[in-house]
């Protein structure tokens, strides 16, 4: 199918046909690696290197940011927006809910609220970090990537995409780290700022690593849309939610 350069206003009425499940994927991916390898502290031991220590979630989280550079190239600016903040408020709904179930009076003869509560149980410093850092992150990540996509006439795919992502998960771990665990009693701050240094080097080393799959899957979905989004004319309000 041939495509159809159009703006994001011009698309605005328009009604995708995988937009929902990308959004679905990105939604779904996001809640799991803040539940999944959150707050984990790993280590594995490199070549020349010795003892490196990295937050668990990058082996999943990055995925999140790839899905944010499929949305904001194939839907534009706007539409990326929009999950961000569906991304948002769900996220928001989680530490609710693990809130609450912690909470819970557990039954007497229930032995794992210990337990429960050591995996579900993150401290408000933590969800904040993680809520504020992904809402600033993202959003930079898609920015970015819009206004390279105009820059560079839509060429060059993997400049903007690893670009974006450089600022985007750049902005990420200077916000989360600090804010979640900065003078916490197991987070000295030399494995602090290892840990933040791991996570921006290994977050930005995924995205290189799965270019070539955000290639396919950019296409294929522009293929299958039938327009090719620029973000000409947008509202870059982080604030509004308007398509």
């Amino acid at each position: 199918m041939a495509l159809t350069r159009v703006t994001a206003r011009e698309s605005a009425g328009k009604q995708f046909r995988y937009y929902d499940v990308v959004m679905t994927a990105f939604v779904v991916i996001l809640l799991l690696s803040n539940v999944i390898g959150a707050s984990k502290r790993a280590v594995i031991d490199l070549p020349l290197v010795g003892l490196w220590p990295f937050g668990a979630g990058i082996l999943f989280f990055p995925l999140s940011y790839v899905l944010d550079d499929v949305l904001t190239e194939v839907y534009g600016y706007a539409r990326a927006r929009r999950v961000v903040w569906v991304g948002f408020f769900a996220l928001i709904f989680l530490a609710g809910m693990e809130w609450v179930a912690v909470h819970l009076p557990p039954d007497a003869g229930w032995t794992g609220q210990p337990a429960y509560e050591y995996v579900f149980g993150a401290g408000w410093r933590i969800i904040l970090a993680s809520i504020v850092a992904f809402w600033v992150g993202d959003l930079l990540n898609s920015f970015v990537l819009a206004k390279m996509k105009i820059w560079t006439s839509g060429r060059y795919l993997w400049t903007r995409t690893i670009g974006s992502t450089i600022v985007g998960e750049g902005a990420d771990s200077l916000i989360f780290y600090p804010l979640a665990f900065y003078g916490a009693p197991d987070w000295p701050v030399q494995s602090m700022l290892m840990v933040m240094l791991s996570q921006f080097v290994l977050k930005v080393s995924w995205e290189v690593i799965l270019t070539p799959a955000t290639y396919a899957i950019v296409g294929w979905l522009k293929r299958r849309e039938g327009v090719d989004v620029y973000d000409e004319g947008t509202d870059f309000n982080p604030f509004h939610a308007k398509v």
